[in-house]
């Protein structure tokens, strides 16, 4: 928009209304017909469209559960971005995705934002497959500026300069704590190609005495005949006498006077101009900061301060707490509520209590965590040890090998670490720990679905990834007091071990039992039947118990065994079940590719036994949100499911004597063919 439109902050202009936003025809917000609506509105507008971003994030976002403390901060940031650059030509990267509510609300889906992380819904994060306007999809942290350098560089390759897109990454300080920031900050300092980085920092504040003097500076150097004359006057003084050595004071005395100055010396030596910082809450100055940006050719590194969680007083003043929030509990109608049993702890709350009471007693045992203190409960464990907690930051890379090179000198570290982020170490978990034989205990919250976050977060792979790890030894709890004994007996392995648990709450038994090692790789035997036997890892043992109650309805006797080790495996409790029962279903909350039911596979194929198997795992397809429970239904992971799959399997046992079997992976509600 034009400087004097952009300028004029009289009364705001009317817009048509839009018969398809029921509730909303009333909002500037409401009657947007896309972002680029937002150029042709005034100072005055746009403030007023921020305020209806926040009432709407409030409202939605406080019911049902979100990033709500994450994306209030950056609403006029977001604003100001769609005001300066042209989505979806224009390729806006958002860090991890749970800054990014604004921008969903500006791009088409206010009248479905109720649905935000709900089953069916849109996502809690960004994602290519919901809207041309989200650039990248990401639901982990540090990506952006690797994804918008390489949009910039094809950009580069193949469009003109004039015509070519402009491509701007919107990263969190919190995101830039992550190695994977700064690889990508460092290759796009060497390109030098025209790109702008935004750092949203929602934990420093404005210094007086740098603000207006930055901005002033900001808009000198921003400015083309700036260069120009800087290049013509580097000229002049090398024509004189001992030019080059004026020359190289100059940039040194310049360098000097906008360090002190400027926070910003760090990213012009890695290549980028820096603007900033300037206040993220003021439209005004974001506007003039990112087309002063737009005007820069060469990268460009923008650093905007806001305040997390503004506009809503419980994320303002809990940051850490209120940067994601809880959908609300449902209420029930006066006089129909009933007495609710206690609720049991979390697994990531007994896990941390257990840590505690171990490190009570050896003060050899570390907790370490990358950016989730909270998440994973080891700020627990730094209440009662802050000098045994380390938390390294969006870093799960660096995470696994500082522990490791903890473990050489006679530390037990444990890496509490979600098992969608392991992911990011994988490398290291192989090189810096396993081939080195080092006792690091990774303890993998959130095994298994993750449940409203969605595709990105679900804990799914683990099992696989870490079995063909060399020297490791992984376990799966059946219950909280199990975690408990799993964490004692991992702290007693000369090697690498981990130990994977789901998210929420457990099941409700004891944990007052004095904690034990458990013999390694030994199995439980939770039920004793001749019919067909049910092989369980984890958060599964449960439900296949609850099947087995399914079954003795029907008259049929199953053996239910709670598998504890995934590696090393009960190979001789396997082949003893494959003898006397004749069918074996095995259970698990991780893909089937890889993992315990392969592992089952694998040891009767070992042993020459033709014994028919149904795996019941994830299938390998993507699942967006829902809860948890809904989740594992439609993998067939619930009593029904694998009652069902008991029934098939002993059918074809029955009807195709002799042969071995594997049978295929359905989702739930498909049938089996059955042989008869």
């Amino acid at each position: 928009m034009t400087e004097s439109t952009r300028r004029d902050t009289t009364a705001a202009k009317g817009r048509p209304g839009r018969t398809d936003r029921p509730g909303h025809d009333e909002t500037i917000l409401g009657r947007l017909t896309g972002p680029s609506d937002l150029k042709d509105l005034t100072i005055a507008q746009l403030e007023q469209v921020a305020a209806e971003i926040r009432a709407e994030l409030i409202e939605k976002v406080a019911i049902n559960g979100g990033h709500l403390g994450a994306s209030l901060g950056p609403v006029e940031l977001i604003v100001a971005m769609h005001v300066v650059y042209d989505s979806p030509r224009d390729h806006l990267v958002f860090d991890v995705g749970h800054q990014a509510y604004a921008h969903k609300l500006l791009t088409g889906r206010l009248d479905r934002f109720h649905t935000l992380r709900q089953e069916g819904g849109i996502s809690g994060f960004l994602s290519r497959d919901e809207s041309e306007h989200d650039a990248f999809g990401a639901g982990h942290a540090s990506t952006s500026i690797s994804a918008a350098l390489g949009m910039a560089v094809a950009d580069h390759l193949r469009h003109d300069a004039g015509s070519r897109p402009r491509t701007v990454a919107l990263i969190g300080d919190g995101a830039l704590t992550g190695g994977m920031a700064f690889e990508a900050l460092n290759n796009g300092g060497h390109l030098g190609i025209p790109m702008t980085v935004i750092l949203n920092d929602n934990e420093m504040s404005i210094a007086r005495n740098v603000g207006a003097l930055s901005k002033y500076l900001d808009k000198v150097r921003t400015d083309r005949r700036f260069g120009r004359a800087k290049d013509e006057l580097e000229r002049l003084l090398e024509r004189m006498p001992q030019g080059d050595m004026m020359v190289d004071l100059g940039k040194r005395l310049t360098d000097s006077v906008k360090a002190f100055m400027v926070h910003g010396m760090i990213w012009e030596e890695l290549g980028y101009t820096y603007l900033g910082p300037i206040d993220g809450h003021n439209l005004r100055d974001v506007i003039d900061a990112l087309q002063n940006a737009v005007n820069v050719d060469g990268p460009v590194f923008l650093h905007v301060v806001t305040e997390k969680g503004r506009g809503y007083a419980p994320a303002a003043d809990d940051h850490e707490r209120s940067h994601a929030v809880s959908a609300r509990p449902k209420v029930a109608p006066v006089g129909t509520e009933k007495a609710k049993a206690p609720t049991p702890p979390k697994y990531q709350d007994v896990f941390a209590a257990a840590a505690i009471e171990l490190a009570n007693e050896d003060d050899r045992i570390v907790a370490i965590t990358a950016a989730m203190p909270t998440g994973t409960s080891v700020g627990l464990f730094g209440e009662v040890h802050p000098d045994r907690t380390f938390d390294v930051g969006i870093a799960e890379q660096h995470a696994v090998t500082f522990a490791a090179g903890m473990a050489t000198q006679g530390m037990r570290p444990i890496a509490a670490i979600y098992s969608t982020f392991l992911k990011r170490a994988y490398d290291q978990i192989y090189h810096d720990v396993c081939l080195q034989r080092l006792p690091v205990v990774f303890a993998m919250d959130r095994a298994g679905f993750a449940g409203d976050d969605g595709r990105t977060h679900h804990g799914i792979y683990d099992l696989s990834y870490l079995r063909c790890m060399p020297n490791m030894t992984v376990m799966a709890p059946k219950d909280e007091a199990e975690l408990r004994h799993m964490l004692a007996t991992s702290l007693k392995l000369d090697g690498p071990s981990a130990i994977r648990y789901p998210r929420g709450a457990g099941v409700g038994v004891p944990i007052d039992e004095p904690m034990h090692a458990l013999p390694i790789g030994r199995s439980e035997v939770l039920r004793e039947g001749d019919d067909v036997a049910i092989v369980a890892c984890g958060a599964m043992v449960l439900a296949a118990e609850r099947a087995a109650e399914l079954l003795r309805a029907d008259g049929i006797s199953a053996t239910v065994v709670n598998a504890r080790f995934i590696k090393p495996l009960d190979e001789r409790l396997i082949l003893d079940l494959a003898d006397r029962c004749g069918a074996i279903v095995t259970v698990e909350e991780n893909v089937a590719v890889g993992g315990f039911g392969a592992a089952v596979l694998e040891c009767l194929s070992q042993n020459q036994r033709t014994t028919p198997v149904r795996v019941i795992a994830i299938p390998d397809q993507v699942f967006e949100q829902a809860s948890q429970d809904v989740l594992r239904a439609r993998a067939g992971l619930d009593p029904a499911g694998i009652a069902s799959a008991a029934r098939d399997v002993m059918a074809w046992r029955d009807g195709v004597t002799g042969q071995p079997v594997n049978l295929p992976i359905t989702e739930a509600g498909d049938k089996v063919p059955v042989a008869r």
